[in-house]
């Protein structure tokens, strides 16, 4: 060892005394650098590793609203689907009765028109008979003005209009 030692130029003071410098600035770096230095570097890591882990979490509530928006519009939209379907079956059902009501409205009036139809023309052949029986009685009193008297011209006028 000897040998190594004068080989190498190597004082042992020396070799101690920088040995105990080394420790001096190591211990001195270690407690107002290091230590420090560790501790806000560890407290970074830590605020990066939550910040990705809250990131993460948004990104997942992100994720889970997008999911829970469809489902809400795809139910919106089947509703609104349903609704529609819905009126469009009422209106025709409303359709329906409206052009039933209208029918029957239009039959009872086409049936109250023929009843007043038949009422005139019941009337009116009413009064054509009597007329025609009150002109047949005056051209048979004028062919034979002696041979009726009013109470047989009465008695034609109203055997003609029964007829």
């Amino acid at each position: 060892m000897d040998s190594i030692i004068s080989t190498f130029h190597l004082d042992l003071r020396l070799f101690i005394a920088q040995l105990f410098n080394f420790a001096v600035v190591f211990g001195v770096l270690y407690f107002f650098v290091f230590k420090p230095l560790l501790a806000v570097m560890t407290e970074r890591a830590h605020k990066i590793e939550q910040g990705l882990a809250d990131a993460q979490s948004s990104a997942d509530k992100l994720a889970k609203t997008h999911l829970e928006q469809a489902v809400i519009i795809k139910k919106a939209k089947e509703e609104a689907l349903l609704i529609i379907n819905k009126a469009v079956e009422q209106a025709e059902l409303r359709r329906a009765e409206m052009l039933a009501e209208t029918r029957a409205e239009l039959g009872v009036m086409i049936n109250q028109e023929k009843d007043k139809m038949q009422q005139e023309k019941a009337l009116v052949l009413t009064q054509i008979k009597a007329e025609l029986a009150t002109l047949i009685v005056k051209a048979i009193a004028k062919i034979m003005p002696d041979k009726l008297s009013a109470d047989d011209e009465k008695k034609l006028i109203e055997s003609l209009a029964k007829r």
